[in-house]
């Protein structure tokens, strides 16, 4: 399934864009945040590998009666309803 933005582009910042597109200018693309020096970055290409998979994985070894129970429960908190 493709990521998607969790947040909207503001309206402001699309009309901006779409001006500066039209009058020619290259638009300034935010800065990318730099890794933090103080992690290993093995250690987090692992951390990584393991969030990425660790759904899926934890879902193939439940039973259908407990994945049943755990979506009833997600869903109560979800909608209030206990």
């Amino acid at each position: 399934m493709p990521k998607r933005s969790s947040k909207p582009e503001d309206p402001n910042q699309t009309a901006h864009r779409t001006l500066m597109e039209a009058a020619g200018d290259k638009p300034k693309t935010p800065a990318v945040p730099a890794p933090d020096p103080d992690k290993n970055p093995a250690a987090v290409a692992l951390g990584r590998l393991g969030g990425l998979k660790g759904g899926k994985a934890r879902a193939a070894k439940l039973s259908p009666a407990k994945r049943k129970a755990i979506a009833k429960k997600a869903a109560k908190k979800r909608w209030g309803c206990g």
